[in-house]
């Protein structure tokens, strides 16, 4: 193996390999290598961010599994109260892989200004509520004081702030329907943050304040809620998840996760599971060619040697090898540049956020990038081992070589 190895790489080094045909050849295998692995770290690093991201920042403002009464199941909206007093609340004990759960309720309104008026969702939550899930959204402020007695402070998005034409400190009026339409309750709320989630269908809609309003309004009792929003410790077990939840819930209550809820998102996201996996196969299959042929025409360069080796007693494998062993280091030195340029990439991306997108089409202000090296290292094993056994149908031809015409060859 030494012996191979050692002309493997002499094929390599050597002043008359350089100055052959195959040069170009090979430059541009190694270079379609490291473009095809640069392509499949940034397509896999961006898409599964997408992913990752567009699933946080829905369940941030939903939960994982939302808990309600029948008639509010499909609804943003809370028309009918349920007890906190539940055998899974406070802790979702019956159940495992439950992290958190929180009790919140909503109510539809319109808020007022000078010069503009917007139809919204007062969301109230209370002291359960899991706050560090809005924290990555926060650009000014701070989130409201839910733990002190009731009060006006409200968390609003940025986008209605510009639409209603308010600031940070600002307040405003808000106009809730009542229960049977005769008429409407009036509230005052006060802005002490403003969060910017780039998720506009949510931006749009919310308002996050205390629980305790929606309860006065809707003259809830101060046990009663709208529903309760459960959050997993595992994303990708939440269809199971969601099936215990609902065997452990009473009969007179519902269970939805949000991939249920919001279905046409996540419907959406899967299409990047497919598109991940074409340019895949196109990278791999490009890269692969192309180190095939390069083999091809180091074989053909290489026929009067490969006789003279015959002649001296090396079998055809013994042969094969040292070409294999050369397309390897080809394949080697492309991985390498594309593993450095390509992480290089998404790591600028994910600390410089360079690329932007709108937030209309993609749910997000800035195209997220997930770092993962154990897919990384798949990446690379996979790409050498798929391209290492394709070479060895090229290789073959070395076996067709007759030893008397190749060392007659001039």
């Amino acid at each position: 193996m030494k012996l191979e190895y050692f002309i493997a790489k002499r094929l390599i080094t050597t002043k008359d390999h350089k100055s052959s045909i195959s040069v170009p050849i090979i430059k541009i295998a190694i270079t379609a290598i490291a473009l095809g692995m640069i392509m499949m770290i940034v397509s896999i690093s961006t898409g599964i961010g997408l992913q990752q991201k567009i699933r946080q920042k829905v369940s941030a403002f939903n939960g994982h599994i939302i808990i309600s009464g029948y008639n509010d199941n499909q609804s943003d909206v809370s028309s009918r109260p349920i007890s906190i007093y539940q055998n899974f609340y406070p802790l979702f004990k019956s159940v495992k892989g439950i992290a958190h759960i929180q009790a919140v309720g909503s109510k539809a309104g319109i808020i007022r200004t000078e010069n503009a008026f917007e139809g919204v969702i007062f969301k109230g939550v209370g002291k359960d509520f899991k706050s560090s899930n809005l924290n990555e959204y926060l650009i000014e402020g701070r989130l409201p004081n839910f733990s002190a007695s009731l009060n006006e402070e409200v968390l609003i998005s940025q986008y209605l702030c510009n639409r209603l034409h308010l600031k940070l400190g600002d307040k405003f009026v808000t106009y809730f329907m009542k229960e049977n339409n005769d008429g409407y309750n009036l509230r005052n709320f006060k802005i002490v943050g403003i969060y910017n989630s780039g998720f506009q269908e949510f931006d749009a809609i919310y308002v996050i304040g205390d629980l305790r309003h929606v309860q006065r309004i809707n003259k809830w009792l101060p046990y009663e809620v709208g529903a309760f929003e459960v959050f997993v410790n595992d994303f990708t077990q939440i269809e199971n998840k969601g099936k215990e939840v609902y065997e452990e819930t009473s009969s007179t209550l519902d269970s939805q996760t949000i991939v249920e809820k919001f279905y046409y998102i996540f419907e959406w996201l899967k299409l990047f599971d497919f598109n991940i996996f074409i340019i895949l196969i196109v990278m791999i299959s490009v890269s692969t060619i192309n180190v095939v042929v390069a083999l091809l025409v180091l074989i053909l360069e290489r026929t009067q040697m490969i006789g003279i080796l015959k002649s001296l007693g090396a079998n055809n494998w013994s042969i094969r090898k040292i070409f294999i062993y050369n397309a390897a280091y080809l394949v080697g030195r492309g991985l390498i540049w594309g593993n450095t340029i390509g992480i290089g990439l998404i790591l600028i991306q994910k600390y410089f956020k360079i690329i932007k997108l709108n937030p209309e089409s993609y749910y997000v202000n800035v195209a997220p990038v997930d770092v993962n090296f154990f897919y990384i290292i798949l990446l690379n094993i996979g790409t050498v081992s798929i391209c290492l056994l394709v070479l060895l149908i090229p290789s073959y031809i070395i076996t067709r070589i007759a030893p008397a015409k190749t060392i007659r060859f001039d």
